[in-house]
């Protein structure tokens, strides 16, 4: 629909959404008497988006005078407006009712069906320990320090999928204070942590991830990561990316002091 409005605009200079009027329409007076009856054919409720080329935009909005819409404008200003076919879930919410309709359709007006989540995860570079990244052992003269197998790919997807569900965080519960968790696998973690999503009600949509490293070249270990990120949450290989990116030595990781990474998971209700 997006596409459709704008490729109109192109062509004509403004155009907007819109849905054919269904019902009879009825013209009333101020005595809510009516006054006539309106060919519904040629009736269409305006929805949004709206698009314009810039010089007709600019335009229409240097006309004075009060409107509901940009186009009602851009008529006055004399140029034409094309209507595209709108679509009738696209609703505009207005009023208070209308709220309430999106509220139902998104679900009830519970909890949304899907959520979003952001997981984050630094840890230093240090000598005497191995790299453990994904649950991939990669050939570096460093590894991660940290409390576990220091896993910062692991770490980073386990928050976003906690963070999704509103389930706290990895710390909360896996915290680096209990000797339990020293040297800890951290894929195992991830695999424990998708049990708490599951409990709450969601499942995997799809996890992004991208991991901050100078050195060593990550694109080779991408697929073994993205396969034992994907058996850990119980999801189709294809439903996880993980891709690397140096820091154009900038900052600790720029120096190789330092690995990076965020993830981003999708959930929904299941």
């Amino acid at each position: 629909m997006i596409r459709r409005t704008i490729d109109a605009a192109v062509a004509s200079g403004a155009a907007i959404a819109a849905v054919p009027a269904h019902d009879t329409v009825k013209r009333a007076g101020a005595d809510g008497v009516i006054t006539a009856t309106l060919p519904r054919e040629e009736i269409f409720l305006a929805q949004t988006p709206q698009a314009f080329r810039v010089d007709v935009l600019r335009a229409a909005l240097a006309v004075a005078g009060d409107a509901t819409d940009e186009a009602a404008l851009a008529e006055r200003a004399g140029h034409p407006v094309r209507v595209v076919e709108g679509d009738v879930r696209n609703l505009k919410v207005t009023t208070p009712d209308d709220l309430a309709i999106a509220e139902r359709l998104l679900g009830g007006g519970g909890p949304a069906p899907v959520r979003i989540g952001n997981g984050y995860d630094l840890h230093r570079l240090v000598a005497g320990r191995p790299l453990i990244l994904g649950g991939v052992t990669i050939p570096f003269d460093k590894g991660l320090q940290g409390h576990s197998d220091a896993d910062a790919v692991c770490h980073a997807v386990t928050d976003a999928i906690l963070g999704a569900a509103g389930a706290g965080d990895i710390g909360r519960h896996f915290p680096d204070t209990d000797p339990a968790w020293k040297g800890a696998n951290s894929i195992e973690l991830l695999r424990r942590a998708c049990g708490i999503v599951g409990a709450a009600g969601y499942a995997i949509v799809n996890v992004d991830v991208t991991v901050i490293a100078q050195k060593p070249k990550l694109s080779p270990h991408a697929p073994a990561m993205q396969q034992n990120l994907a058996t850990a949450l119980g999801v189709a290989p294809d439903q996880i990316s993980v891709k690397g990116k140096t820091n154009e030595g900038v900052d600790s990781m720029g120096a190789g002091e330092s690995i990076a990474v965020h993830a981003v998971a999708l959930l929904y209700r299941s």
